[in-house]
């Protein structure tokens, strides 16, 4: 019913969250070192959730792709800039409804997730080849929409659904240093009783179903690290401007998607398709669906992520969602998704998210030069795919 604790698998089961840990204290230190602050100071926090809140979003679509077996969507950056375009026209421009304009951006994405999920899933074109013409096309499209210009500024009544802050500042300005960090540890302690609460209740139901269980050192250890987190992090917002709402957005996201990826027999298919399509075929799944549904979902978080960005940059231009494809992909096997699909979780994505994120904003301070922040980059997208497949090749 419970596994024996075995170290050995403990530590393998948790290396990338490991690494991150250290990669956090080892750029604390270096930032520390350089006299510029601390990576854990309040305001870098809020700044590392901001600017990464894309990746987490795209990541977690991503994810869903990859899981189909090891497929891709290079599109997602050009989806991004042709919403983002449609948005600027329509809520801008066009001064459409805020609410029907946000409808018709996530509507969009979706028809363009469905219409390259139907090429994949249906006439069976390759995923590479579909997403790449969709990055060329979309892209082509977005700069015809904007007609090469950028189209700002957005009005305030849309910026505060993405970029405010929990609590919000009324008529009479920002609310009391106090109330904010009240508000805000109030919050983080209430989500840390609730998760501790409903993984009690979860473990409880699996011993009593006789299914296996995390070990109990394991699981204690999971729950007091991930309630002291949540803690902490609530503080160190309460300390700045308190939570930004993108942060609320994006939670939503993560935990719906990882409870349709675990609990929900939709979910389970896209790991079946994965390990072995024909078989999952044979056993009544129906493969083309569950394809044709992971790549409209892209297109759809997409649109999201269009909505997102807008409202953080406050305008939407022909650049917009450049390489926003690589940063999602490689968050998604940095956080333990396997190149051949058929492995990973949405908690995975979202710490390779962060793991990226860190690196990004902990080289940025320090002053590490643009070029040899790409570099690093890539040698650990390189490290973390060699290692999902070295690991395969041993238990073959």
């Amino acid at each position: 019913m419970t596994g024996s604790f075995n170290i050995k698998n403990t530590l393998k089961q948790n290396m990338m969250l490991i690494a991150l840990v250290l990669v956090m204290l080892i750029f604390d230190m270096a930032i520390r070192g350089s006299g510029r602050g601390s990576l854990f100071d309040p305001g870098n926090i809020t700044n590392l959730i901001n600017q990464n809140a894309y990746v987490v979003v795209l990541a977690t679509g991503m994810l869903l792709c990859i899981l189909t077996g090891g497929n891709i969507d290079l599109s997602v950056g050009s989806v991004v800039a042709l919403v983002g375009a449609i948005a600027g026209t329509l809520i801008v421009n066009l001064h459409v409804n805020m609410y029907v304009g946000i409808l018709a951006c996530l509507a969009a994405g979706l028809a363009i997730g469905a219409w390259q999920g139907f090429w994949i899933a249906y006439v069976r074109i390759p995923p590479f080849i579909v997403t790449l013409a969709g990055m060329l096309l979309w892209r082509g499209v977005a700069l015809i929409v904007l007609n090469g210009l950028t189209i700002s500024p957005f009005p305030t009544n849309y910026l505060k659904y993405f970029t405010s802050f929990v609590p919000a500042a009324g008529s009479a300005g920002a609310p009391a240093p106090s109330l904010v960090f009240g508000i805000s540890a109030a919050l983080g302690i209430l989500i840390a009783v609730v998760f501790v609460v409903s993984e009690i209740v979860s473990r409880a139901k699996k011993i009593r179903k006789k299914y296996d269980t995390t070990p109990f050192p394991v699981w204690i250890c999971r729950l007091v690290i991930v309630a002291a987190v949540v803690v902490a992090l609530s503080f160190l917002l309460g300390s700045n401007k308190g939570i930004p709402v993108i942060l609320i957005l994006i939670g939503i996201v993560v935990l719906a998607y990882s409870y349709f990826t675990e609990k929900t027999v939709p979910g389970r298919y896209l790991y079946a398709i994965g390990g072995n399509e024909k078989a999952a075929k044979m056993s009544g799944v129906n493969t083309n669906k569950m394809l044709f549904f992971a790549y409209a979902n892209m297109g759809f978080l997409a649109g999201l992520t269009a909505l997102m960005c807008v409202a953080r940059f406050n305008s939407a231009a022909p650049s917009a969602g450049n390489n926003y494809e690589l940063d999602a992909i490689a968050s998604c096997f940095i956080g333990g998704a396997s190149a051949y699909g058929g492995t990973g979780t949405v908690g995975g994505a979202v710490i390779g998210a962060i793991f990226m994120g860190v690196l990004n904003q902990g080289m940025s301070i320090i002053g590490i030069d643009a070029n040899w922040q790409r570099a690093v980059k890539g040698l650990v997208l390189l490290a973390a795919v060699v290692f999902d497949v070295v690991s395969k090749n041993k238990k073959k």
